[in-house]
């Protein structure tokens, strides 16, 4: 895929699915508040799990036209999505933990998504949105990592798309850098989940 042909189906998604994103995005910022304060432990992972299915179904297997995004992407958006969902009815009563001074500059990172899409010189409805792909994992990971039980494909899965950021050079892309970032996070969460294993 090119980068024109990237930013086209942005494009599009963005403009169909603007409403629906507004409405999604207050969905997983209102679950993350409720896990924060403690009234529902379980409401991050389970608005997590809506978004990351959203993603899939909708951004690659609706709008995507590339092979890589229906054999790749879709399916890996998919399963972290049943993941979640997943985890948020196994791992019910994990609590989730304040955000370190490192999480929470990731989160401002994530916040910060579609400002720096737009000083890099993109508009709406080509521009980055907080109800993306890379956004979404972005923010998956941060607050994942916010839970002290952790499902090692997920994260492993996240992980691993996160890692492709690196692609934000090849298409343009340069607020991709952010997801890069968390990308490493994620490698270094995935390595201390492998120690704690160890010492058991």
């Amino acid at each position: 895929m090119d980068a024109k042909v990237f930013w086209n189906v942005i494009g599009q998604y963005n403009e169909q699915t603007n409403i629906i994103q507004i409405g999604l995005f207050i969905f997983v910022i209102s679950a993350i508040i409720l896990s924060y304060t403690h009234k529902v432990n379980w409401a991050a992972k389970f608005a997590l799990g809506v978004a990351n299915l959203f993603i899939g179904i909708v951004f690659f297997a609706w709008y995507g036209i590339e092979p890589i995004q229906k054999y790749f992407a879709m399916p890996l958006y998919l399963l972290c999505g049943a993941l979640f969902l997943f985890e948020s009815w196994y791992n019910r009563n994990d609590v989730f933990k304040k955000p370190n001074v490192l999480q929470t500059i990731l989160l401002l990172f994530y916040l910060s998504y579609p400002f720096v899409s737009l000083l890099l010189g993109n508009s709406f409805p080509q521009m980055v949105t907080y109800i993306m792909p890379c956004p979404i994992v972005s923010l998956s990971i941060v607050i994942y990592a916010c839970y002290q039980r952790k499902n090692k494909l997920l994260l492993t899965l996240l992980t691993i798309w996160g890692l492709t950021g690196i692609k934000s050079v090849i298409f343009n892309a340069y607020e991709d850098i952010i997801l890069l970032i968390c990308g490493l996070y994620g490698v270094v969460l995935f390595m201390n989940e492998i120690k704690v294993t160890q010492k058991k």
